[in-house]
């Protein structure tokens, strides 16, 4: 596909049913995020149990930068009951 074509909120499955992955999963009843890395290095995003529906589709820059903030600790705040300075 024309990575011009791609645009974040399109429909995921526009963009094929080859690559994508679920990066983690676990107990929560198949619902997953699945990633696919395109070809010119962006990622997109979409719910697993909605393959047809939107797709965020995001920088190298910003997956980078969310994953190292993950891994830093810095979205404990999204889990429930680790709320730290929460306005």
């Amino acid at each position: 596909m024309d990575p011009a074509r791609i645009y974040n909120g399109m429909p995921a499955g526009e963009l094929g049913t080859e690559g994508w992955r679920k990066p983690w999963s676990g107990g929560n009843g198949g619902s997953c995020v699945e990633v696919m890395r395109l070809r010119d290095g962006r990622v997109a995003v979409r719910q697993s149990t909605d393959p047809e529906g939107p797709a965020l589709i995001y920088t190298h820059h910003e997956i980078e930068s969310f994953i190292r903030g993950a891994k830093a600790g810095q979205a404990d705040f999204l889990l429930a009951g680790t709320c730290t300075g929460c306005e």
